[in-house]
């Protein structure tokens, strides 16, 4: 159901940013969603599942900017949100940042079986966008070597070991993975069952999702 005219924050002037991808940073994990339009008071987003239940979260940009938000109305999907701080609309628009523009990263811990050079090797995500992943593993991988990955709930997928930095290495994917298929399966595993020991939970078994 829309808000009222009292307290609808669409009455301020809109701006469509033609479907720009984002996120929402919720208690029970992080969503895929697209922007469909802004104002100074408020914005509509699109999601490519059920809207997250929780009335009270954040909403943040490719570029690392972080807005709170309310909901105040859900419907098939979209749901509309009120600023609950003051923003600069400007800054909102433009989405400036003084690093290059790169694919949202979610925040995710699944096991990984990461396969190089005919080895496996058990890993942790750290997180994961379309074109890549950052994964924890208890030792040095080759910088530039081809990897197969296999992360519990996502799809397979095959790439090469861009950086490591200590224990974290980053596998950037050949193919990347479509928006919509990607936000299923982030809204599939969270909050994520994670076995003992970071290993797989097991095959043919199903990462659990709040209620």
């Amino acid at each position: 159901m829309y808000a009222t005219p009292q307290t609808d924050p669409r009455q301020d002037q809109r701006h469509t940013l033609m479907l720009r991808t984002a996120k929402v940073v919720c208690q029970s994990g992080e969503y895929l969603c697209l922007v469909r339009d802004v104002s100074a008071g408020g914005t509509k987003l699109q999601f490519f599942h059920d809207v997250p239940q929780e009335k009270r979260i954040f909403l943040e940009l490719a570029n690392g900017a972080l807005y709170p938000i309310e909901q105040r109305w859900a419907d098939h999907g979209e749901a509309g949100y009120r600023f609950a701080a003051p923003v600069v609309l400007e800054q909102l628009l433009t989405e400036a940042s003084q690093f290059a523009h790169r694919p949202i990263r979610l925040r995710l811990q699944v096991p990984v079986l990461l396969t190089v050079d005919g080895h496996d090797f058990h890993a942790m995500l750290a997180d994961v966008s379309r074109c890549g992943a950052k994964l924890n593993i208890d030792r040095r991988l080759p910088q530039g070597a081809f990897a197969r990955f296999d992360a519990v709930g996502l799809p397979l997928r095959f790439g090469h070991v861009r950086w490591r930095a200590g224990n974290e290495h980053g596998v950037v994917f050949q193919d990347a993975i479509p928006l919509e298929e990607l936000a299923r399966c982030l809204y599939a595993l969270q909050p994520c069952a994670v076995a003992p020991g970071g290993e797989h939970a097991g095959d043919g078994q199903t990462s659990i999702r709040a209620a």
